[in-house]
């Protein structure tokens, strides 16, 4: 398969969302126009989009017999970003769109002990490491941290402040400050730039290339529109193919680290996808594990047990467990 081949798949998903540039959108056209696989993957990708979109809702309060209708008239445009930060717009524009159905439901439970109010303040607060990084003003005062203390503790407390802080102003004004702070991420040279996003960085305790730290956004981006969703009884789309797999993507590799290389090995896969074999790679494979890769993403952000998540699996019991106990553990959403 040519670099142009592969490079062209890359962008073909902010392709479809109309996230590139104009010279990354002529590449893809002018590649499109003499490759019958990569135009059927386009095409497909574009009428994923336009389901996304959906038909205007009908029914009352933007409710459509439980399913969530992301109407084009309230579906923000996606930033044209590069392809690393192209699941990050996405997801933001899915929250956005959820917004809509949100009146009245501030103080409808979601996850933890979270309303959504708190869980949009929550979001706010997760892209606040990045979007400082990056040169961002925060939108919440600091809060007070004192010198040593574990990334996890400040965390913790960070939220916990953001939360509170804007449970004493109106949802409006919470969703106003989350979705600048998003667009200025999005608007930072890093979003448009696979060069400068390449660089790696320490952000809640992973080093990780700032462009899959934009993948971190997306992930967590769309895990809670999803919990959201969940609560409202409406379903939230998952994010489309590409994206998905480039979350995937970024979860096995962190899964593998987790694991480290004296790990009983497993072979893994993603139904549709690709395989990997986890832990040690001096000794034979004990055993293989296959999940759903929505359901493998969901057990990473914490909303499968390990015991429960549905999976396809043989060999030596023992090795799965440690992989999905470990995969479990990974999140801290």
């Amino acid at each position: 398969m040519s670099d142009e081949h592969e490079a062209v798949r890359d962008l073909l998903a902010a392709w479809a969302f109309g996230a590139l540039d104009p010279a990354e959108e002529e590449t893809v056209l002018t590649h499109l126009a003499g490759c019958e696989s990569c135009a059927a993957e386009g095409a497909r990708l574009r009428e994923t989009v336009r389901l996304l979109d959906g038909p205007p809702p009908t029914a009352p309060a933007g409710r459509n017999n439980g399913a969530l209708s992301l109407a084009p008239r309230t579906r923000p445009a996606v930033p044209r970003v590069a392809g690393h930060a192209a699941p990050y717009a996405a997801a933001v524009a899915g929250l956005r769109a959820l917004l809509p159905e949100l009146a009245g439901h501030w103080a409808t439970p979601v996850v933890h002990d979270w309303d959504v109010h708190a869980t949009v303040a929550h979001l706010l607060a997760a892209d606040e490491p990045l979007a400082g990084l990056l040169g961002v003003d925060a939108r919440v005062p600091p809060s007070p941290v004192e010198e040593g203390t574990p990334w996890e503790d400040a965390w913790n407390r960070r939220t916990a402040d953001v939360i509170a802080h804007e449970h004493g102003r109106t949802p409006e004004e919470t969703v106003a400050d989350w979705g600048a702070q998003a667009d200025a991420l999005l608007g930072t040279p890093e979003a448009r730039d696979a060069e400068l996003a390449a660089r790696a960085v320490l952000l809640m305790g992973m080093r990780l290339p700032i462009a899959d730290h934009f993948l971190v956004r997306a992930f967590e981006t769309w895990i809670h529109t999803d919990d959201i969703g969940r609560a409202l009884g409406l379903a939230v789309p998952p994010p489309p193919d590409e994206h998905l797999g480039q979350l995937v993507r970024l979860a096995v590799r962190v899964l593998g680290l987790a694991l480290g290389p004296t790990a009983p090995p497993v072979l893994f896969s993603v139904t549709g996808g690709e395989e990997w074999v986890l832990g040690s790679g001096d000794e034979p494979v004990q055993a293989e594990l296959a999940l759903e890769p929505v359901d493998f993403c969901r057990l990473v952000g914490g909303r499968y047990a390990p015991q429960t998540v549905p999976r396809g699996q043989n060999g030596d019991a023992a090795a799965v467990r440690n992989v999905l106990e470990r995969a479990a553990s990974l999140s801290w959403l």
